[in-house]
């Protein structure tokens, strides 16, 4: 493993609501009430090794949630699988973007994060009240009208719609993601209690009473913002963060997890993803790089990812993977 390989104890500030279980045993249970609805379309591009599918599935509220699966060509599986999900002001993109896990022989599924850019699925849910214009306060005064609340929702629909597939071995799957993405993985470990590897660069989304005065950049100043400018609606908008910080999700988890944090990280600060990985109730390791930022350990972390992936997911080779 490449790094510093640290032992980290950092306890948090963040409390837990008491219906916080409850809160999100009912949010799944309305998401469940709308079926999956998995379809996969063939979609041609010129990789020879790889093969590449249009995807929806719906998610909470019924919303068709856009996705791109990737998978060896002419695999038979079953195949490991990892869904992605992707940073702030993101989605899928490209059909071709980022072709590593199915190179390496997972069904890997890139999924949208609704009404972002780069992706094409509408966040077709009014939020009402006030915001500072951004996702991370969209709908803030009410943890039942809260933009995660439905993220965090479809990214759980997307780990049940990977595992309803023939091609994929529905006992090894993971999740992983970076910055936003990481935030999400590190939701679903919390929220999928049976996950086999959860990879988290650099999550957003942690520690989040602290986070609006430890970063002042982007996206947390929008947070900052809206405290500022809304000061009676601090103390609601606080509370309702609780249901979402990674910290309270990250004690729920089980699955094995790699984290890693750039201690210059100035867009999610080290003093909000420690405590996260303190609170994480499964078996787990962090990898620190003193000198890094958001871009954490760029190229290095993702050889970590491939390895991690790989010791607890057991990709069979893409040759063995052929006809």
């Amino acid at each position: 493993m490449r790094g510093d390989l640290s032992i980290v104890d950092v306890p948090t500030t963040q409390t837990e609501p008491a219906d916080f279980d409850a809160f999100w045993a009912d949010t799944l249970a309305v998401t469940r009430g709308f079926p999956l609805d998995v379809a996969l379309t063939p979609h041609p591009t010129l990789l020879t090794q790889l093969e590449v599918f249009d995807v929806t599935f719906r998610g909470f509220g019924g919303t068709p949630i856009h996705a791109w699966l990737r998978v060896p060509a002419r695999a038979t599986g079953p195949l490991p699988g990892l869904v992605q999900f992707f940073g702030y002001g993101n989605g899928r993109g490209h059909a071709l973007r980022d072709l590593r896990w199915a190179s390496a022989g997972y069904a890997h599924l890139v999924v949208d994060a609704r009404g972002q850019g780069h992706g094409h699925t509408d966040d077709d849910h009014p939020s009402g009240g006030p915001s500072a214009g951004g996702f991370l306060t969209r709908g803030i005064r009410s943890p039942e009208e809260y933009y995660y609340r439905r993220v965090f929702a479809d990214a759980v629909r997307a780990v049940e719609a990977l595992r309803t597939l023939e091609l994929v071995d529905p006992s090894r799957v993971g999740v992983v993601g970076a910055s936003q993405g990481g935030g999400i993985a590190l939701a679903m470990a919390g929220l999928v209690p049976d996950l086999s590897a959860v990879i988290i660069q650099a999550p957003f989304l942690c520690e989040l009473d602290r986070a609006a005065v430890l970063s002042t950049e982007f996206p947390y100043a929008l947070l900052t913002q809206y405290l500022a400018d809304r000061r009676e609606d601090a103390a609601a908008a606080l509370d309702t963060l609780r249901y979402f910080d990674g910290v309270n999700l990250a004690k729920r988890a089980s699955a094995p997890a790699l984290l890693s944090t750039g201690l210059l990280d100035g867009i999610a600060p080290p003093e909000t993803v420690l405590p996260a990985f303190t609170a994480y109730g499964g078996e787990k390791q962090i990898v620190l790089w003193p000198y890094n930022g958001h871009e954490a350990g760029g190229d290095l972390d993702e050889e970590n990812a491939l390895e991690f992936a790989a010791a607890r997911l057991a990709p069979r080779s893409l040759a063995d993977s052929l006809r």
